[in-house]
């Protein structure tokens, strides 16, 4: 994969730099400074956390395991990493750095974090780290101004940043595929996740976030990260929500999959997959997110209604927000170094926030769609006892069939979801390009 990334890389960093320049003007800086950061420690004990690096951090270098390491830039210099590699005979110290993305920093190495500190420029600059404590005696700022434009133009990945995410639905793909295999075979939920594990060559903590393993009426808890050790009597369906990570970029993906036999909760995930595909293919520039998501709960609406769930109309379902029962969470959000990244409400480098659509308080993307900028297209259909409940009790709830939900209950719910990037003309699915590759 290096030869791909080499030549990427180059034009990455100028754009990381334009775009730092412009954020310290905007905040009145003359240097930026980011702390890779440090493990947090467990309470009253003398065990970390698994470190999770800054992801202003990654963004400008493919390190994730460096803690106690800084990134300063000044406008017209090279930038510089200050790596901490201290003497330690207890713990595995990081390696020192090499690859294609060397050459590009003026590199210290330091044994301890007083030295780090006294690598870092003074005077006017925005530090971007933990807020609280002060990381190694420098005082994290964090200047909204500063961090609202670097935030904007994370929405935008470059070629480079774009190979990497291809990477991690490379990755992501393979090991939903073992997933699937493992549920096939009758596997307890933890069987399937470590079957996940093993085919990504990813530890718990290495992944962009926690695992989605539902068996049967597990699939209905949104984010269910239980495990149960042991197989259910019957495994009836499969909904898995798990993705890798290359380079601290996030890959995010779902399948949802029925027991041999379940063809009538086949044909509905079936029709939701189709639904899916159509959502993925309106990702273009121009495209309005919330008017998308409005768009999915319409068509979403007609597949509850063709599976003879719903008896009303689909403009009826939506606007009585029957939808919402059945389809309670967003469309889908930006992705990128975070699984959940930055800047989906962001109204300009500036800052600012664009409302969401009133009576959709859980969509997580309210802008308009633009080249470069990469989503999550992940609609669902679930049969969430909860909010079942509430249904019974409003007006409509004459026009469900109640004994079809019933039927329903037990294989818990469906998800699809792919990792698409809007370009200059059609998008590109990172999620299906990848499985497609086998």
């Amino acid at each position: 994969m290096t030869d791909r990334l080499a030549p990427l890389y180059p034009q990455h960093l100028a754009t990381l730099r334009t775009h730092a320049d412009e954020a310290l003007a905007l905040g009145g800086f003359d240097h930026l400074v980011i702390a890779a950061g440090q493990p947090p420690r467990r309470f009253l004990d003398d065990q970390d956390y698994p470190f999770v690096v800054n992801p202003h951090f990654k963004h400008w270098l493919p390190l994730t395991d460096a803690p106690g390491s800084w990134i300063a830039y000044t406008p017209g210099s090279r930038p510089k990493l200050v790596f901490l590699q201290p003497r330690d005979y207890w713990h595995a110290v990081p390696e020192a750095p090499s690859g294609y993305w060397v050459e590009h920093f003026d590199i210290v190495t330091v044994r301890d974090a007083a030295a780090a500190a006294a690598e870092l420029p003074g005077g006017r600059r925005a530090v971007i780290a933990p807020e609280c404590p002060a990381v190694d005696g420098v005082e994290a700022n964090n200047p909204a101004a500063v961090l609202d434009c670097l935030h904007w133009h994370r929405s935008y990945k470059t070629p480079y940043e774009l190979e990497l995410m291809r990477e991690a639905n490379r990755i992501g793909t393979r090991a939903h595929r073992a997933a699937e295999r493992a549920f096939r075979a009758g596997e307890s939920e933890f069987g399937i996740h470590m079957a996940y594990l093993a085919a990504a060559r990813q530890l718990d903590a290495e992944l962009p976030y926690a695992s989605i393993v539902g068996l049967n009426e597990h699939g209905a808890v949104l984010h269910y990260t239980r495990f149960d050790r042991r197989a259910p009597a019957q495994s009836r369906s499969f909904l898995i929500d798990a993705g890798a990570s290359t380079a601290g970029y996030a890959s995010d993906i779902t399948r949802t999959y029925a027991a041999a036999g379940a063809s009538g909760f086949q044909a509905l995930v079936d029709s939701v997959d189709a639904a899916q595909q159509g959502f993925a293919a309106r990702v273009r520039a121009g495209q309005s997110y919330p008017e998308l998501h409005i768009h999915a709960h319409h068509v979403l609406a007609g597949v509850l209604r063709e599976h003879g769930i719903v008896r009303m109309s689909a403009e009826s379902a939506v606007e009585s927000g029957v939808t919402s029962t059945f389809f309670p969470h967003g469309l889908g959000h930006p992705i990128g170094l975070q699984v959940h990244d930055v800047a989906g409400f962001q109204q300009s480098e500036r800052g600012g926030s664009i409302a969401r659509p009133d009576g959709h308080p859980y969509l997580r993307m309210t802008r308009v769609l633009e080249p470069g900028m990469v989503v999550t297209i992940e609609p669902g259909l679930y049969f969430i006892d909860m909010l079942l409940a509430e249904l019974r009790d409003k007006p409509f709830a004459a026009d469900i069939d109640w004994a079809r939900v019933d039927a329903l209950r037990p294989y818990g719910g469906i998800r699809i979801e792919d990792d698409v990037a809007c370009t200059d003309g059609a998008p590109e699915n990172l999620t299906r390009d990848a499985f497609a590759q086998g």
